[in-house]
């Protein structure tokens, strides 16, 4: 075993990688990117994808081929997993465990390993588990394709394919996360743990922002395009909206607009209280407004108290009137100017946004490999490579850049891995690694303090997921919130449940006496900021560090990379990454047609995961001896994770032609969505299957391509989806009706609701009828991560913002009087409005 070392916080470490596709092997990479040993094994053929992102995959990693039915390598297989501290296989149930290096069987014999297994859905979940995990066919499960966005469903599209992995990029991010968690427990205790991640839960979790359902909303919450689709629903009108009349429907501050050189510009400036009048400085555009009177008053107020004849504020959501005047004013100043200009003006004026541009423009552009969100690799295949970092890494050590070791051949490190497991087998004199103290029932982070100064998605996600594992999470608040009660607190019922809250100015001093007592007792420190911003904040990594020496600051931001890079203090959220990285261009079919991908979170809650890894990883080094205080990580490269089948380049390298646009299927006739006669389904089906489905539907031997799909399609056309799909499952061949988010959320509600969600189904959504907003609220439960030894806090609502302040002040030490005092200089306080969500 290597010691930890300076440049690699998780050197020492020894990690056997049986996964193929992207999710296991993307965890191991992750893994390997922050210094682990990390063995893959492949079988005799070499990998069952057989991909240009292998080469980012199996970076960093030794390789050894084995055929697991042959004794011989089955024996190998066994004793490389004796040497290890992690196993990490991403098969279907019960594959490993007919080789006998099964999670039990394993752990039974190694109780300090830790098991990680990323299987489409739950081992529990005895309806879905046999089900073949194709990356789309957990997309259609879940939702994914049906509800994929509010433009989509004004399109009056019922299938809507994308190419992203998303349930593999979030799947192998919190699989990494609850692998080096697990390590930091078994550092206390001396038991190692089983982790499954459930790739439809992970991609169910990542989407919660789309699945979630508040009952009885105002109307001042419901979005212009919410409000014309149940219009159209009402008076039996087509959703059938060209895509040249979807901007009518979008926000005038969050849309993209048309520029002087053709190129599109996304905004992103809505329900913030300075970002919507820098834009419109920046457009010339605010003193004419003003003048006209466009509202500007607290968008906290209730509407009983709004001034006479208002009918929205410009801190909130407008009214269609005043958002036509606005688009159509914001859009004639776009068209004076080229993109880059506007790219360099929002970017120095602190106003969120970005060029739309493609993925291999993003892949040629300046900030990323500057910032070190994009390596060059001299890879054995082709050549020079580039390809992305990794999703999380340590400030102040690390290397400022994962090792850039390229993707071994098939069995090429064999000779060198059998000769270190000789070596590690003559020396060992801890065989079985016997000892395990006694179990405490708790949870990974037990003990564990986090204090969040976070806003929006990414941020909250954080700590949110780090107080799942135990860890207890304190939410401060400032006195006059920066954003819309829409963003702040209906988006806070994912994102804040199970915390704290307390409502400080940190801005005068004795707020900042409230903050420094409360980073003094902190073990983590979470903040989405530039790092300008933190400067400016005094929350830098140095300064913390001066309040305590023992806690870490998780910064996560929108464009930073390990290097910083030139935008490095750009402001930036979701839809801004999605635009800048190509998501936005292929889902809309280019760069002229851009659609946001999914309504919201699609970068963020990655992000918020990746931020989480970073702290995880920063926790365990730190236990280890390796100096840090900075844990990082950005929408930017949580942007590029959820692209990594085309997030590649290199001479010579095929046109980026993945499927895009609001009409695309799938990848071809054999895995593609298909109309029913009472929905739709998606067919994965492998070409050595073929003869036997083309029998099973009586379709005679049409050649490949275009006549082959529409055999499928006529034929496809006859049956009804259950009956399809049963008997498409009968032959092996994997199909799923394309569900919509609704109907997995009524059909997961947990049992106690009259739904089937329980600990034994893949997914669980919960519903709380008395939640403090006042609204029933529906949300998924917490079912991406399964431990076998770990706690998994149960979640609560997310409170009012300030509910805590007293409680909280009060265990710092401070009198009724102090408190008391503070409140009447509003230097603290216990809420932003009288309603917990102002009505």
């Amino acid at each position: 075993m290597r010691e930890p070392s300076e440049l690699a916080p998780l050197a020492g470490l020894r990690v056997i990688d049986f996964g193929q596709y992207i999710a296991g092997p993307l965890a191991a990479m992750i893994l390997a990117d922050l210094g682990a040993e990390v063995i893959r094994v492949d079988p005799p053929g070499g990998a069952s994808w057989n991909h240009p992102v292998n080469s980012t995959l199996n970076r960093n990693k030794l390789s050894i081929a084995l055929d697991l039915k042959a004794p011989e390598d089955l024996e190998t297989a066994r004793r490389l997993i004796s040497t290890a501290d992690v196993v990490i296989e991403n098969f279907g149930p019960e594959v490993m465990d007919r080789f006998g290096l099964g999670a039990k069987d394993m752990t039974a014999a190694l109780p300090r390993l830790v098991y990680l297994s990323l299987p489409g859905f739950a081992s529990s979940d005895t309806e879905a588990c046999k089900i073949p995990a194709w990356e789309a066919i957990v997309s259609a499960a879940v939702g994914q394709f049906t509800d994929m966005g509010l433009n989509r469903v004004l399109m009056g599209l019922k299938a809507s394919f994308s190419p992203l992995p998303l349930a593999s990029a979030y799947g192998a991010v919190l699989g990494a996360m609850s692998v080096v968690l697990a390590l930091y427990s078994r550092d206390r205790s001396g038991r190692g743990d089983v982790v499954e991640v459930p790739l439809a839960a992970a991609l169910s979790e990542g989407l919660a922002f789309n699945s979630m359902r508040v009952e009885g909303l105002p109307a001042r919450y419901i979005s212009l395009r919410e409000r014309e689709i149940a219009r159209r629903r009402r008076a039996g009108e087509a959703l059938d909206v060209p895509y040249d009349q979807l901007q009518r429907y979008l926000d005038a501050l969050l849309r993209t607009y048309r520029c002087a050189d053709g190129r599109h510009f996304y905004l992103i400036a809505a329900g913030h209280a300075n970002h919507s009048r820098r834009a419109l400085a920046g457009l010339g555009l605010l003193e004419e407004v003003i003048a006209e009177g466009i509202p500007t008053f607290d968008p906290y107020l209730p509407t009983r108290c709004w001034p006479a004849g208002a009918d929205c504020t410009l801190r909130g959501a407008l009214s269609p009137h005043w958002n036509r005047s606005l688009a159509a004013r914001m859009a004639a100043a776009f068209e004076r100017e080229p993109s880059c200009h506007w790219g360099e003006l929002f970017g120095e004026g602190k106003v969120p946004g970005a060029t739309v541009r493609t993925t291999q423009e993003w892949l040629r552009e300046d900030h990323p490999v500057a910032a070190g969100l994009l390596i060059d690799v001299e890879d054995g295949r082709y050549g020079r490579m580039r390809q992305p970092a990794n999703v999380a890494w340590l400030g102040g050590i690390a290397a400022q850049r994962p090792a850039t070791r390229p993707a071994s051949s098939l069995d090429a490190d064999r000779e060198r891995i059998m000769n270190e497991l000789r070596k590690a087998e003559a020396g060992r004199t801890d065989v079985g690694q016997t000892h395990v103290e006694a179990a405490t029932g708790g949870g990974w982070l037990d003990g564990i303090t986090v204090l969040d100064l976070t806003n929006v998605i990414a941020g909250p996600t954080v700590a949110g997921t780090l107080q799942r594992f135990g860890a207890k999470v304190i939410k401060l608040e400032p006195v006059r919130p920066s954003f819309s009660p829409g963003v702040t607190l209906i988006l806070g019922l994912q994102s804040n449940r199970g915390k704290r809250s307390a409502i400080v100015d940190i801005t005068t001093s004795r707020g900042r006496r409230v903050l420094e007592e409360l980073i003094k007792r902190a073990d983590v420190v979470t903040i989405n900021a530039t790092a300008q911003q933190l400067a400016e904040l005094g929350l830098d990594a140095e300064s913390v560090a001066a309040l305590n020496p023992n806690t870490v600051l998780c910064q996560v931001d929108a464009w930073g990379g390990p290097k910083g890079g030139p935008w490095r203090n750009r402001l930036g959220y979701d839809d801004a990454v999605q635009a800048a990285t190509g998501v936005m261009a292929r889902f809309g079919g280019g760069a002229e047609t851009p659609e946001e991908h999914a309504h919201m979170g699609t970068i963020d809650v990655l992000g918020g995961y990746a931020g989480a890894l970073a702290t995880a990883v920063a926790l365990y080094a730190r236990r280890r001896g390796v100096k840090t205080h900075l844990a990082r990580a950005s929408l930017a490269a949580a942007g590029q994770f959820i692209q990594l089948p085309f997030m590649y380049d290199y001479d010579g390298r095929p046109p980026f032609d993945e499927p895009s646009g609001p009409r695309a299927r799938g990848t071809g006739p054999l895995y593609r969505c298909y109309e029913a006669v009472n929905g739709w389904l998606f067919l994965a089906c492998k070409p050595a299957d073929l003869p036997n489905m083309l029998r099973e539907l009586r379709i005679s031997n049409p050649a490949d391509g275009a006549d082959l799909e529409q055999s499928l399609e006529r034929a496809f056309a006859r049956e009804t989806v259950d009956a399809l799909v049963a008997r498409l499952r009968a032959l092996g061949v994997a199909a799923h009706r394309l569900e919509s988010l609704g109907s997995v959320r009524a059909r997961f509600m947990a049992a106690a609701d009259g739904g089937s969600g329980s600990a034994d189904t893949t997914l669980i959504f919960e519903r709380d009828e008395d939640h403090p907003s006042g609204h029933p609220v529906e949300l998924i439960g917490r079912c991406a991560v399964r431990s076998a030894h770990a706690v998994i806090t149960p979640s609560t609502a997310a409170p009012k913002p300030g509910a805590d302040t007293r409680e909280l002040l009060a265990e710092l030490g401070y009198t009724e009087h102090e408190v008391q005092a503070m409140f009447k200089r509003d230097e603290i306080s216990e809420s932003w409005s009288e309603e917990y969500l102002p009505s």
